[in-house]
């Protein structure tokens, strides 16, 4: 398994796969091409459908420069590898033609090359969470420990950045009045929710703070802030909303946060490896599915849970977004997306307390949920992921 730096990626909105990562490739091509004076980018399948909504475009044209790029979108012919493919050609000053290339943008800012691996090396000796668990059992060690025996100890260096960018993206949600950017013309909600929650009673308060938070981090995004992906851009307001619900109630300190956030990272990353955190290719459940179990390892954690406990919530986090479409209306990361992060966030808390309520024991592993997770996803049809061509998006007119 690959290091938690790259499910727990800091970057802009408001997509990790449709911006992020189309961002990132566009900048190698460049560093790869430093002659060429004239760029053509085909995107292809979802990345062509919902593309202008994500910014897709004006990400890649940033690094290769607005008049120099000629963006060509095809949506109906996804290239076979994944939904997200990309195409960079280029020519120099002579007009001869430099080599070009092929890429996949598959989940959370990550790139893959056109018949290859991911860029990055496995650091985890675990091929699944079944083996986490047996690893545990057998040492002694909690979940933490084992990201920091494999990380070594600058992980907790980066971890406590992460900390640092979800609440302050949280803070600058909460503070911001106005409109969404795009064409649904959205009203900011997270501020008014944050001032409403605090004078309701407990039941309301845990409701309305949470769903608070979630929705601060989320709109973030949408303006194109800065944010943590958690598995991705689009779920960035769960695992934050939930750290900040309970930081703010069981007192935690700063080193009980950063181990929620290994724990929670081992979870994302199983599911990187073994399923898809995608939405393109497995629908809205490979996000805010995966941000739901993220959080609620976290939080079964902070709760005093243990290791079985915690995959226990994290199963049922997840288990229950199984089938869940991503069907972004104007292929923008608002609607339903943003209300999507409040509700995942506050089913995670409940998940978590349901684990505690066990003894960990359960008959569906967080793994088989996973392989469930990814077949769920290659069943779904085109249309159900990621490019606003049915569901929510095919239904609301704007």
């Amino acid at each position: 398994m690959e290091s938690l730096r790259e499910i727990y990626r800091i970057g802009p909105g408001p997509s990790s796969s449709h911006t992020m990562g189309p961002a990132r490739a566009a900048a190698i091509y460049r560093a790869r091409n430093q002659g060429a004076v004239r760029f053509r980018v085909t995107l292809y399948g979802s990345l062509a459908a919902t593309g202008r909504g994500h910014l897709t475009d004006e990400a890649v044209m940033q690094s290769l420069g607005k008049d120099a790029t000629e963006i060509v979108w095809l949506p109906e012919s996804p290239l076979p590898a994944h939904p997200n493919g990309l195409k960079f050609e280029s020519w120099d000053a002579d007009g001869a033609e430099l080599p070009s290339w092929v890429c996949y943008s598959i989940g959370g800012g990550a790139l893959r090359e056109d018949g290859g691996s991911a860029e990055t090396k496995d650091v985890y000796p675990f091929a699944n969470m079944a083996e986490i668990l047996a690893k545990c059992a057998s040492s002694g060690l909690p979940m933490w420990q084992l990201v920091e025996d494999a990380e070594g100890s600058d992980i907790v260096d980066h971890l406590e950045n992460v900390l640092r960018r979800m609440e302050s993206a949280m803070e600058c949600g909460l503070r911001r009045d106005g409109v969404l950017p795009g064409g649904l013309r959205l009203p900011r909600r997270a501020r008014s929710l944050y001032l409403k929650a605090r004078l309701q009673d407990a039941n309301f308060r845990r409701t309305g703070l949470v769903s608070a938070y979630a929705t601060a981090v989320s709109e973030e995004n949408a303006s194109l802030g800065t944010v943590v992906t958690a598995p991705t851009c689009g779920s960035c307001g769960v695992l934050p909303a939930v750290l900040r619900y309970l930081r703010e109630t069981l007192g935690c300190e700063k080193a009980e946060l950063v181990h929620a956030l290994e724990i929670a990272g081992l979870f994302g990353t199983v599911v990187k490896q073994n399923g898809s955190i995608s939405g393109a290719e497995v629908g809205c459940q490979g996000e805010i599915g995966v941000a739901c179990a993220m959080a609620a390892a976290a939080a079964a954690y902070l709760y005093g849970g243990t290791a079985p406990q915690c995959e226990t919530a994290a199963e049922i986090g997840l288990e229950h977004f199984l089938g869940l479409t991503c069907d972004p209306v104007l292929g923008l990361v608002q609607v339903p997306c943003i209300e999507r992060n409040a509700l995942a966030a506050n089913r995670a808390l409940v998940a978590a307390e349901m684990a505690l309520l066990s003894d960990g024991r359960h008959l569906v592993s967080f793994d088989d949920v996973v392989q469930t997770m990814l077949q769920t996803g290659h069943d779904l049809p085109s249309l159900y992921r990621e490019t606003s061509a049915g569901g929510l998006a095919a239904r609301v007119r704007v």
